[in-house]
């Protein structure tokens, strides 16, 4: 994807602290990101990086005397930093960037409800969530709904509201109660506005810009709305330009006509976003009147402009990650890039078929019956990042499968498979191995699914190589939990595919999958 750099001449974003004398007092800024999925360093195509980050937030700050950074969730999940350290890097570079609101993510559950009740209870700045009902778990306590700023005599209210954990969340990392997301948010809203007199009402939210399914969605939320003048979001990583709103518009039409601004910044910390408002102005009519950029996030800016205690509190922990970057295994033939289907879920869901038949051969010689592995699906959503071409080294695999995800090989209905598949049709593809082709119409209804060039009987049971996520029913897939587990290994994913990947290597063979699309239109449906 191309980005749109919009480099306006707003802070030369160097010795920033000459301009402390333009402050404007009349002025609110509301810094945010989302989703920036453990990127602590740069990119390779030089975006994103916290310290890069930390310069922007202290220029902007330097400029401005109103300022408040928040965060909309997925703070962690996506490299080695968080698969080595779970959250001990992450966590403590917030607070030094010094964020005063953040929310949870979904992937801030993936070590469980313990582990991350012992990072927010010592964070820095205010957690937030409405709509999650901790009572009786270990995150009792620890969150409030909302937090009102004043700020120059105004006042400007933010809510924390949350996605819906069921088949997004492990079932065994979310033991809280999930609250819908608009009429808590419309409920807390209107006290905002008409007990507690907040002249600015803003929802900080990890629901997502737009969703393939029936959650709720930032969108559906703004237009239920009455009393909700902004929205911050995330999860959906989005990338919402104000230089090209008819793509993603910024702005919806709420119940009264009104309209709400609506902002998310991607993925990975490429962007800033940068809201402003005039405090003069408030309440404000319409969301119109909150002004909003993006300010990309590169590695412009030369070492000695960055934060010392960032860069000393990192070292140790990069120097582990760097090791294991740098440890080559395999070659790869071609450019595997994430997509839906294509190059690196075909090759995710081939390794994932052959460990499972694998599995399933050592199993008969022990004597335990068990039939042939028919088919794998493996989840999209869990492989992270993209392999070029050329040299593959041991983090680059770690980091692109990073989840603690467990290979399994279930017994399931034809039904249960086809109706799996119909959802991975209509959210655009999951990855399923190479005897596997599903047939849909040009809109992405599923019209039938191919098995070994049969098409697949519903009432016959298959044996499914998968992992222990959707054998569970994630990802929307929820039909997959209708399953008899017949085996788990006992270690995460990614090191037998490790495994695979440096067999490959020492079989002499680079890494070479098949790059077409098996999800496949029928040319001959009208």
């Amino acid at each position: 994807m191309r980005y749109k750099f919009i480099l306006k001449p707003l802070l030369p974003l160097l010795g920033a602290v000459a301009f402390c004398g333009f402050a404007n007092a009349e002025k609110l800024v509301i810094l945010h990101t989302n989703d920036t999925h453990s990127t602590i360093d740069p990119l390779t195509d030089s975006t994103g990086g916290v310290l890069q980050r930390k310069v922007i937030i202290d220029s902007v700050r330097n400029a401005e005397k109103n300022v408040i950074l928040v965060d909309a969730g997925d703070v962690v999940q996506g490299s080695l930093f968080f698969k080595y350290f779970k959250g001990d890097v992450e966590y403590p570079l917030m607070d030094m960037m010094g964020y005063d609101m953040r929310i949870l993510g979904n992937h801030e559950f993936d070590n469980g409800m313990e582990q991350l009740a012992g990072y927010y209870s010592q964070m820095k700045g205010t957690p937030l969530s409405a709509n999650y009902d901790f009572t009786g778990t270990e995150l009792e306590g620890i969150f409030q709904p909302y937090e009102i700023r004043e700020v120059d005599g105004k006042k400007i209210g933010f809510i924390g509201i949350n996605l819906d954990p069921a088949s997004i969340i492990s079932q065994k990392n979310f033991k809280g109660k999930f609250n819908d997301v608009i009429p808590v948010a419309n409920e807390i809203a209107a006290k905002l506005k008409n007990e507690e007199s907040c002249d600015l009402v803003a929802v900080i939210s990890h629901i997502g810009y737009t969703v393939g399914n029936d959650k709720t969605s930032d969108i559906d939320l703004a237009q239920a709305s009455t009393d909700i003048d902004l929205i911050i979001g995330g999860h959906s990583h989005t990338l919402i330009d104000p230089s090209t709103p008819e793509e993603t518009p910024s702005l919806i039409e709420n119940k009264n006509g009104k309209m709400v601004r609506i902002v998310q910044t991607g993925k990975n910390g490429r962007f800033l976003g940068k809201l402003t408002v005039d405090l003069d102005k408030l309440p404000i009519s319409d969301g119109k009147e909150i002004s909003y950029e993006l300010i990309p996030v590169t590695d412009r800016f030369p070492s000695e402009v960055f934060d010392s205690e960032m860069v000393e509190f990192i070292k140790p922990y990069r120097e582990k990650v760097d090791s294991v970057y740098n440890h080559v295994i395999a070659f790869s033939e071609y450019n595997l890039e994430k997509e839906k289907t294509g190059g690196l879920a075909n090759l995710t869901a081939d390794i994932g078929f052959q460990l499972g038949r694998e599995v399933a051969d050592s199993l008969r010689l022990l004597g335990i019956e068990i039939p042939p592995v028919d088919m794998a699906i493996m989840n999209v959503g869990g492989i992270r990042h993209e392999m070029p071409a050329g040299p593959i080294s041991e983090g680059q695999i770690l980091s692109t499968y990073p989840f603690s995800n467990h290979l399994v090989l279930i017994s399931l209905s034809g039904s249960d498979i086809i109706e799996a598949l119909r959802i991975s049709a209509a959210k655009g593809g999951e990855a399923v191995s190479h005897n596997v082709r599903v047939v849909t119409n040009p809109e992405g209804r599923l019209l039938r699914v191919i098995i070994d060039g049969r098409e697949m009987e519903p009432d016959k049971e298959y044996l499914v190589a998968t992992i222990d996520y959707i054998a569970e029913g994630n990802d929307d897939l929820v039909s997959m939990a209708h399953n008899l587990r017949l085996w788990e290994d006992d270690e995460e994913v990614s090191i037998p595919i490790l495994r695979w990947i440096k067999r490959q290597q020492e079989l002499g063979l680079k890494v070479a999958p098949d790059l077409g699309s098996r999800f496949v239109v029928d040319v001959n449906c009208q």
